[in-house]
């Protein structure tokens, strides 16, 4: 079975690893170069191309990869070509496709705002836009992915067939270090990808407000860094907190789950079930984050309990062991 996996992301590379680990020969392929430099089996680099190069090499490694792979996994909504003409090509090959959606592609504003208040959501995806990269691949494409109930809500009437399945962690890349109860000034941490989506602007306003008041605690804002770069941060943390307003953990989440440390995450109040038992992270809302990282750093005992079943949560729950057995199920009914 072998498998190619375009375009970039780190879920997508972790995945890639864990296929790998059994037996399945899974290729991640980076079409630019990543800003947190990632590190892919592949990456083609078309970032530093011109126009008509860029066109010329992805429409030949199309052809190389039609002759080696067998099936294609499509992640973020993307394919070789932007406007989905390679979806016939692989399908006259006989060829296998699956799409996998992690978010923004996916996440349609006018059914969010339903049950989200605080919502955001990328302004290039538009629901038109949706609708349409939709339909292309639908046309082609009966199984699609997406890695929670939050994204399930906008997916179930799109394909034929939706999955969801927890994102992949290595959990023994991560060596937990819990954090110290005796720690009289924590060191709270958020790294946003994008601040206008993780709701940046009210943790730093939370910040800025319990510091005035005298409480005793270190924030560290973390940007422009490379993944590695931003893990050895988050290993210092004693309080992650990851976003206020899609309504559903991410990857930060998890991967700081697995340090060992408590997290902060707007969940959906009508999802929360929906998740597997022993949810550990902490809830909170634009609304209400002041009041509950307030709570968080006058109480060392909970940050240290929150953070040891943070870390058996994600080893239940999103070991690459556990979780990649799905993926070879769905490959195997194509």
């Amino acid at each position: 079975m072998r498998v190619l996996h375009i375009s970039y992301g780190s879920p997508m590379v972790e995945l890639c690893k864990a296929l790998q680990s059994k037996g399945v020969q899974a290729t991640s392929c980076h079409f630019d170069e990543h800003p947190f430099k990632f590190q892919p089996d592949i990456c083609l680099k078309l970032n530093q191309l011109p126009k008509q190069e860029r066109e010329n090499k992805i429409e030949q490694f199309l052809q190389e990869s039609v002759q080696k792979y067998d099936i294609f996994h499509f992640h973020f909504g993307e394919t070789f070509f932007s406007d989905k003409s390679d979806m016939e090509i692989l399908k006259r090959a006989g060829k296998k496709m699956v799409v996998h959606h992690h978010g923004s592609d996916i996440r349609l504003l006018s059914a969010a705002r339903i049950n989200n208040p605080y919502v955001k959501v990328k302004p290039e995806w538009t629901e038109e836009k949706i609708y349409n990269n939709v339909a292309a691949l639908s046309k082609y494409i009966d199984h699609a992915i997406v890695q929670d109930p939050e994204l399930e809500g906008y997916i179930s009437n799109l394909y034929k067939h939706t999955h969801v399945i927890p994102h992949t962690i290595d959990v023994h890349q991560f060596k937990p270090q819990y954090p110290e109860v005796k720690q009289t000034s924590p060191l709270v941490i958020h790294a946003p990808t994008s601040r206008h989506i993780k709701g940046t602007e009210f943790i730093v306003k939370a910040v800025q407000e319990l510091q005035r008041s005298g409480l005793s605690f270190r924030f560290k804002l973390v940007e422009g860094l490379s993944n590695d770069e931003a893990k050895n941060l988050f290993a210092q943390a004693d309080i992650v907190i990851d976003q206020l307003r899609i309504g559903s953990y991410g990857y930060v989440s998890s991967e700081a789950m697995a340090l060992g440390k408590p997290v902060i995450c707007y969940i959906r109040e009508d999802l929360v079930d929906k998740y597997p038992g022993g949810l550990p992270i902490i809830n909170a809302n634009p609304d209400t984050i002041t009041t509950v990282l307030e709570n968080l750093i006058k109480n060392p005992r909970q940050r240290r309990n929150t953070g040891f079943n943070g870390r058996t949560y994600v080893t239940q729950n999103h070991m690459a062991e556990k979780v990649v057995n799905q993926y070879i199920d769905i490959y195997n009914k194509l």
